[in-house]
């Protein structure tokens, strides 16, 4: 038996508003679409992994989601171009990665980072 993919589900009043975030922000494509679900992914492979944490570390508040980039400066500069909130500003932890929080359309919290 083995975990192949693990996909969160976030509660959405009306999916399509996901588009500019997810699909515009973040470059991911829509793999799926019933109209009341949407599903966005990207073509690169990763493993499964799932965190549980108390904190979202440097005293931040837990994000819904941590999503890593290739290059977490071009994501930051988009969020501030369309005015994105922004709960944590872009920053170099020292665990190594360079990150900051932004706001989706419905309420969560997205940790957007890229490893050092």
């Amino acid at each position: 038996m083995a975990v192949r993919r693990i996909v969160p589900n976030l509660k959405a009043s009306d999916p399509e508003l996901a588009r500019k975030f997810y699909q515009e922000l973040l470059d991911l494509d829509v793999v799926m679409d019933h109209g009341w679900i949407l599903t966005f992914a990207s073509d690169v492979t990763s493993r499964p992994e799932v965190s549980v944490a108390s904190e979202g570390g440097s005293g931040t508040p837990l994000p819904s989601l941590s999503i890593e980039v290739d290059d977490v400066d071009v994501i930051y500069q988009r969020a501030k171009t369309v005015g994105l909130e922004i709960p944590y500003d872009i920053t170099d932890e020292p665990w190594g990665v360079r990150r900051f929080y932004v706001r989706d359309p419905f309420g969560n919290i997205v940790n957007i980072l890229s490893h050092g």
